[in-house]
């Protein structure tokens, strides 16, 4: 078989199975099993496929038309514009994510900081604002020592390790420090949704880091509990949050002494993450 012809049988078994990016999820499977990039593939679309790559294309086809994510196929994806190796205990990081990233940059200036990522997974969003500050420090806290590992082994990746460090933790318990900016992008899904959300998610996403309890608050409720004893004053607090929730969490943060700076909204318009300070006379930055 060519491999023009692998690449149509391929887009036509997954779209069969019900993949709405079969035409994408076919050729970014086989440029894996080849070992090329766009160009290579286009450039050899005439060529006999390997037997090799064809074992190789086979067996990730299978795996996508079950749903599971060509992200976790392929144990890597790309965010902001780093790319972040993945784990059965990790989330798989959403460019929705990004909102919280821009937001956090935006609310703290290229200063010495202290970071916090409550939750981190695969580190990625501690990660991605080291990376643009490179006068920050940061600490990522995760429940799930396998997630810890992941995201140690990013950072390493990245070029990040001698200014990111990660422990294995319930929250916010036992650290007893004050951080400039904290992050987290915190389980909100309401358990009884759980069971409705699309496979790739369902299936392969850690419970852990999905069910966000009954009304998918109960995180939310713990980050306004400890963000005010974890936030230097002036400090900045930046959260993600569940489609319609901006309302709720706003109210526990407020209610636990934070002021709401903003919710920024995704591209799709939604109010994706919420922004709240800790206040210390006219501070308004992180400091």
């Amino acid at each position: 078989m060519r491999i023009a012809e692998a690449l149509r049988d391929g887009t036509a078994r997954l779209a069969a199975a019900g993949i709405d990016s079969a035409v994408s999820d076919a050729r970014i499977l086989l440029m894996a099993a080849l070992g090329c990039d766009r160009t290579g593939l286009l450039s050899r679309a005439a060529e006999a496929l390997p037997d090799a790559a064809a074992a190789r294309y086979a067996g990730f086809l299978a795996r996508r038309a079950a749903h599971e994510p060509v992200s976790r196929i392929l144990g890597h994806r790309e965010f902001w514009s780093l790319d972040f190796a993945l784990g059965p205990a990790t989330l798989d990081p959403r460019p929705d994510s990004e909102t919280l990233v821009e937001a956090a940059l935006a609310a703290c200036p290229d200063r010495p900081l202290r970071v916090l990522d409550l939750g981190t997974g695969t580190g990625c969003l501690l990660l991605a604002v080291l990376h643009d500050r490179p006068a920050a420090f940061g600490l990522g806290v995760d429940r799930s020592e396998a997630a810890a590992a992941t995201a140690r082994a990013n950072a390493r990746a990245l070029g990040l390790a001698d200014r990111a460090a990660f422990l294995v933790g319930d929250w916010a318990t036992a650290l007893d420090a004050r951080f400039d900016l904290v992050l987290s992008n915190p389980p909100y899904i309401p358990e009884a949704e759980i069971a409705a959300l699309d496979p790739e998610v369902r299936d392969h996403d850690p419970h852990l880091a999905l069910s966000g309890g009954a009304d998918g608050l109960d995180a939310y409720r713990a980050l306004a509990a400890a963000l005010p004893g974890l936030l230097a004053p002036g400090g900045t607090a930046v959260v993600e949050l569940g489609i319609g929730q901006a309302a709720d969490v706003a109210a526990l943060f407020r209610a636990a002494g934070l002021d709401i700076a903003a919710t920024p909204h995704d591209l799709a318009g939604i109010p994706r993450c919420l922004v709240a300070k800790k206040e210390f006379g006219p501070a308004s930055e992180c400091r």
